[in-house]
């Protein structure tokens, strides 16, 4: 009984230890799978975020390319602008200076004459007819004076031989110089007769262009002062005056610089200021109720493309010439009532406080907040903001938006 129950001990404890290490090797096993499942899952986990980066990487945009241009700096004249009108140097209003009908208009409306060209005929067979009545009345008189003269030299030499009164020859010599007189008189007459033919022939008293003509061949013109007729205009061309008012400021940076001083001159059309002439006149006093002063420019008008009366932009230098920074107004940022630029920096924006000044040739004045050299923004604000990396292309600052 005991020999069985030892063996039967000693077999239920092979059999518990062999249960044991079936149970370890078990627990191994499922250790050794979990350890190479969770092996797997990170390497999976890892793989996929190493894709994602480099998905999102690959799929980053570029950094937004923008137009540079590097300041320009160079000497200007800040102007003061003004607008004007342009008047012409001569207007004449061409009227009659006989009275008589029209024969007729020798001119074109509108066209440019010359001084001394014809422009208009009256009747001249009255003041032939009384031209040609003096010139008779001239002969007349001069014979009456050789009459006299001879009367006088006879009494002279009868007065020798007692043969003629004193009294007589007295008489003679004041009908000689009577008759010498009224020969003058009738020649002034004649002189005056002979205007009045001429008179007839209505001429260009200057060179310019010639209006309409306000009286036509048949009718009846009147001369003299305050009811003479009125037969066209003519106002000169070149040279030409743009005058103008400017504000008592304006006056003042002009002090000791008046006439002579460059001017120069747009029309309302013209996007550059071209022309150039000089001020030639400023009123004496400035106008209480306006607070300006009366002004005038004269400039050349050679191709006379330049009319009377026409609107125009004045600039006129408001200060001496000095060296300035200038760049694009379409570089310029607005910021609530704050001005500012973009700045390309070692590939990187940076922002820039401006204060401007005027436009000069198309290019603003930079006042402060830029310095030579510096690589603006042009082309693409819109796109960028400070600290963005940036590709830069360049180009050049000129005057054109």
């Amino acid at each position: 009984m005991k020999t069985t129950s030892f063996v039967d001990s000693m077999h239920d404890q092979s059999s518990d230890c062999w249960e044991d290490a079936e149970v370890k090797v078990i627990r191994l096993r499922a250790f050794g799978m979990f350890v190479l499942i969770a092996g797997l899952v990170s390497a999976i986990l890892l793989s996929t975020a190493c894709s994602r980066a480099d998905a999102q990487a690959s799929s980053a945009p570029p950094p937004p390319k923008v137009t540079v241009a590097e300041v320009v700096g160079r000497d200007v004249t800040e102007w003061d602008e003004l607008t004007g009108r342009l008047e012409a140097v001569n207007s004449v209003a061409i009227r009659p200076r006989v009275s008589g009908f029209v024969s007729a208009a020798r001119f074109d409306e509108g066209a440019l004459v010359k001084k001394g060209d014809l422009l208009f005929e009256i009747d001249a067979r009255p003041f032939q007819a009384e031209v040609d009545r003096l010139r008779a009345e001239v002969a007349r008189v001069e014979a009456t004076v050789r009459r006299a003269e001879n009367d006088l030299e006879r009494a002279k030499h009868l007065s020798s031989d007692n043969a003629m009164s004193p009294e007589e020859i007295d008489r003679r010599a004041a009908f000689a110089e009577e008759s010498a007189a009224q020969v003058k008189a009738v020649q002034a007459a004649l002189r005056a007769a002979e205007l009045n033919l001429e008179f007839t022939r209505v001429t260009a008293p200057i060179s310019g262009r010639v209006g309409r003509a306000i009286v036509t061949s048949g009718n009846l013109v009147s001369s003299g002062p305050g009811e003479a007729t009125l037969l066209t205009t003519i106002v000169s061309l070149d040279p030409i005056y743009a005058s103008f008012d400017a504000d008592e400021q304006s006056f003042r940076r002009w002090s000791g610089r008046h006439n002579g001083q460059p001017i120069r001159m747009a029309l309302a059309d013209d996007e550059k200021f071209s022309r150039e002439g000089t001020l030639n006149f400023l009123d004496n006093q400035i106008n209480s109720a306006t607070g300006t002063i009366r002004g005038r420019a004269i400039f050349r008008n050679q191709d006379v493309s330049l009319t009377p009366g026409s609107f125009v932009r004045l600039r006129v230098p408001g200060g001496a010439r000095y060296h300035a920074l200038l760049i694009q107004d379409r570089a310029v940022g607005t910021d609530l009532d704050k001005r500012y630029v973009y700045v390309v920096n070692s590939g990187r924006v940076e922002y820039r406080a401006v204060q401007l000044g005027p436009v000069i040739d198309g290019l603003r004045v930079v006042r402060s907040g830029l310095k030579s050299g510096d690589l603006v923004v042009i082309n693409g604000l819109q796109r960028i903001r400070p600290g963005v990396p940036v590709d830069v292309e360049k180009a050049a600052m000129d005057g054109r938006a």
